[in-house]
């Protein structure tokens, strides 16, 4: 069988994700938070003191760059962070009144967004959209969790070059500079 972009799930995901974060951009416009930040300031605001972890579980992204989001969100002064009572390895990430303020100015236009993504289909097609995603994505989590999911990618590091043989001529001229 021949490849074929219309018949490719990760192009058509593609597809549909640049179209939805290129209406989110144009209704929430490049003052406000990106989606992933929208998505952490939402979870943040409805679950007060929520550990690091638990963030990755309900956002879905993974820990490194949540914790670089984190650490710029808390230099906006839109996140603030502190070590648990419970944990002194966990962190509790809670929302600021900075934080609030631009969550609550983004809701309605990230509301608008979402509806528009979903105007591009039928109205009778919709719900089972929606319904395909959820499943989708609870079945990403179950893989997730049982650690069946891709493993991501670790930076390679590179080797160190390998040592030259130095000459006592070489090792003379060195010193001398």
């Amino acid at each position: 069988m021949a490849y074929s972009l219309k018949k490719s799930p990760g192009h058509l995901l593609r597809r549909a994700q640049q179209y939805a974060h290129d209406l989110y951009s144009k209704d929430v416009g490049s003052s406000g938070p990106t989606p992933r930040q929208f998505e952490v300031l939402h979870v943040v605001a409805q679950n007060e003191g929520l550990s690091q972890t638990d963030l990755v579980r309900h956002t879905g992204i993974d820990r490194s760059t949540l914790a670089d989001m984190i650490a710029r969100m808390m230099k906006k002064g839109l996140l603030s962070r502190k070590r648990t009572k419970e944990d002194a390895r966990a962190n509790a990430v809670s929302i600021t009144a900075s934080g609030r303020r631009m969550l609550k100015g983004a809701e309605a236009k990230v509301n608008k967004s979402d509806k528009a993504v979903l105007a591009a289909l039928p109205k009778t097609q919709q719900a089972a959209f929606m319904k395909a995603l959820t499943a989708y994505a609870e079945a990403l989590d179950k893989m997730d969790a049982a650690g069946a999911a891709p493993a991501k990618r670790k930076a390679t590091k590179r080797k160190a070059p390998a040592k030259r043989k130095t000459t006592k001529k070489k090792a003379k001229r060195r010193t001398r500079r």
